[in-house]
């Protein structure tokens, strides 16, 4: 894939990240989104400065990535298209917890793209990590452990943890054939072949792990720049350090599908025979087992004991 000669690409970290100038997001030829998928790949994130589209042309730019939804918890804003979702950091619009973008959904995000409209002259900035960087510093001990393990996902943060999904621990990015680390302290909730005990110890270890500088960039926005990010190997944290306004509006291009480095290597750690007050951590695992028919449904859990 050959980039414009035109375009200027500056590498950010040596983990992740680049930003690339030259580029008109309203203007944008088949082979130059073919030539910014291409260096997503490569950098996993990048930025594109002095672009400041109108909410009509950042969903026409983001269209041609793929499929478009809106946020299924968070309003989009007065007076913006649907496929758009704002955060104001004067309304709680601040992600500061490591995330991956909706990891509660079974099909959920393939990548990100972002406009920041209003930002403070310092702080503010967000970072990003490279879980395929995580994955492959991790010990082979702990790298065959957690190939065989899966996760729960919930939308607990946005008040919705009846929204789930199981999620391999190690996934494999669907282009490059890369393995990454699929946790994050934000929406990962229990291990689901581990007990609750020992789940919190190594989801724990997982969610800092991925967090260590060495994987990470920090990137200082300006007011109209994009950023643009693969959910498939990333994961990203917002810097609450700053004073006034922050506004972002972002597109959201889903239909990724979530393939683990191998199937499951152990059965679900719920309770089969007597129950105690420790099966109360359980529970919210047990029930989304049993309502998705991966138990059976005449399985008894700690709630079907606790009077209503």
């Amino acid at each position: 894939m050959t980039v414009p000669s035109t375009w200027s690409v500056r590498r950010l970290a040596g983990a992740l990240g680049a930003e690339i100038t030259g580029v008109d997001i309203r203007k944008v030829t088949a082979d130059e989104v073919a030539a910014i998928q291409h260096l997503l790949l490569e950098h996993h994130v990048i930025f594109l400065p002095e672009q400041g589209p109108t909410p009509e042309e950042h969903v026409g730019f983001a269209r041609h990535f793929g499929h478009l939804e809106g946020h299924p918890n968070i309003g989009r804003g007065e007076g913006l298209p649907p496929e758009i979702f704002q955060l104001a950091a004067s309304q709680g619009g601040i992600a500061d917890e490591w995330h991956t973008d909706m990891t509660f959904k079974e099909s959920p995000p393939l990548m990100s793209i972002l406009h920041l409209v209003t930002c403070p002259e310092f702080g503010g900035d967000t970072m990003w990590s490279n879980l395929h960087a995580a994955y492959d510093a991790l010990t082979q001990p702990m790298k065959d452990l957690c190939e065989g393990l899966t996760a729960l996902h919930d939308a607990l943060p946005h008040n919705r943890p009846e929204q789930m999904a199981i999620h391999p621990v190690v996934r494999v990015h669907p282009e490059t054939g890369r393995k990454a680390l699929y946790v994050n302290s934000h929406f990962t909730r229990r291990i689901v072949e581990l007990s609750a005990t020992e789940s919190e110890l190594l989801l724990g270890h997982l969610t800092r792990f991925i967090s260590n500088e060495r994987f990470t960039v920090r990137y200082q926005w300006r007011p109209g720049s994009i950023g643009i990010w693969d959910n498939r190997c990333t994961a990203h944290y917002v810097l609450n350090d700053f004073e006034g306004e922050r506004v972002i509006q972002r597109a959201t291009v889903m239909g990724d599908q979530v393939e683990g480095a191998t199937q499951p290597q152990w059965q679900p750690a719920v309770a089969s025979g007597r129950l105690s007050a420790m099966d109360r951590h359980d529970q919210q695992l047990f029930n989304f087992l049993r309502d998705t028919g991966r138990i059976s449904p005449e399985s008894i859990g700690y709630s079907d004991l606790v009077p209503k």
